[in-house]
């Protein structure tokens, strides 16, 4: 997906409580590079409104009235890949932050965030990153619970050194251009390494990939 420029983002905001969506907008807006183009508040006007007015960031609740934001994200980014989805939540338990994670979401962050840490977050998300907050990145691993230390999911097969490497660097939160400088790479041979470390692993985002790393750490 190619970046967003700071000036462009698009946002659409997806939570059932009205005062919620009226507090992000006003001090989302308050910045002159963010557009909330959109608020939803539910699973039906999500999936909607992503297809209608094509925000590159969307903004959600994990709980919706109608179902869960998770199978909003997933029925989303089927249709319409290039968007990005970042969760906003006061939900941080095991099965949603995994969940979320494994339906592809690009951030997932608590409502306890502050307002220039999430404006951060929406721009990262924005241009290609992946957000998790701390406190719950290990909780997105829980998927690999009952799995002995350094393990990878059933089926899957061993990185090389310096894929790990690469994947260690995912984990930090570094962009491809990052990793190549660190590891004195093209940009191209890092994108060749991650493609082979998601294969291998399963996955098809970096906070999965993060994901699993994290784990092997515990």
């Amino acid at each position: 997906m190619p970046k967003v420029k700071a000036n462009t983002v698009r946002l659409l905001l997806v939570d059932d409580h009205e005062v919620v969506r009226v507090g992000l907008r006003t001090v989302l807006t308050q910045h002159e590079h963010v557009t909330v183009v959109g608020e939803s508040s539910t699973v039906g006007e999500a999936v909607r409104d992503a297809a209608r007015l094509k925000p590159h960031v969307i903004l959600m609740d994990v709980r919706l009235p109608d179902g869960s934001g998770v199978d909003a994200c997933r029925e989303i980014l089927a249709t319409h890949p290039d968007i990005r989805v970042i969760f906003l939540t006061s939900y941080a338990d095991d099965d949603s932050v995994l969940a979320a994670v494994l339906a592809g979401a690009h951030g997932y962050v608590l409502k306890e965030i502050d307002s220039a840490a999430l404006l951060r977050a929406v721009h990262a998300v924005a241009e290609g990153h992946s957000i998790l907050d701390p406190s719950v990145t290990e909780r997105a691993l829980t998927w690999l619970r009952g799995l002995s230390k350094g393990s990878a999911p059933p089926g899957t097969e061993p990185l090389s050194p310096q894929e790990e490497r690469v994947l260690a660097l995912v984990a930090e939160g570094q962009t491809n251009k990052e990793i190549a400088t660190a590891l004195n790479l093209s940009d191209k041979t890092v994108k060749n390494y991650l493609a082979n470390v998601f294969q291998k692993l399963r996955v098809t985002r970096r906070a999965q990939a993060a994901a699993f790393f994290a784990k092997r750490k515990q």
